[in-house]
């Protein structure tokens, strides 16, 4: 019974262990996203989504994000920013204002899109370079990694 009850508490804390290995912080706050890209000098990764009813946002999501590959990568290179456009949950009026008006601002047409950008904050405005950007690419991480290291390299 005892080895039982190890077993059990060891499978837990790998899982637990693990869990919190490839989990990623997804910011929805853009200005704190500016400031710590900032602070990190890394690019912001704007994930443009219909996370609740996009079909290829998902799968680029169960593809490429939320494998340990994509985790390893933006865990060292970039600071995640969702900005969502979902149908069936409501988003805060101040997040879906600036959602809106980062979708006019990068011209965002469909979903999913990630733009890769370089922030900059100066007399309270904030001012974003472009580096470019991608949507689903088939192929897993490495393909899809593959093309946002040459965004990110310019």
């Amino acid at each position: 019974m005892k080895k039982l009850v190890f077993v059990c508490i060891f499978a837990l804390v790998s899982i637990l262990t693990n869990a919190q290995e490839t989990s990623l912080e997804w910011h929805t706050d853009v200005k704190k996203a500016v400031q710590l890209s900032q602070k990190e000098n890394k690019p912001l990764f704007l994930f443009f989504t219909g996370s609740d009813w996009c079909g290829w946002c998902i799968r680029l999501q169960k593809e490429v994000f939320f494998q340990p590959e994509f985790v390893t990568w933006a865990k060292e290179n970039v600071i995640l920013v969702e900005l969502d456009f979902p149908r069936r949950k409501a988003l805060a009026p101040e997040v879906q204002q600036t959602n809106n008006q980062l979708m006019q601002l990068f011209g965002v047409r469909g979903y999913p899109t990630v733009w890769f950008v370089k922030a900059t904050e100066k007399e309270g405005k904030i001012n974003f370079e472009k580096l470019g950007s991608t949507g689903y690419v088939a192929g897993g991480p490495a393909a899809w990694l593959t093309g946002a290291n040459q965004i990110i390299k310019k």
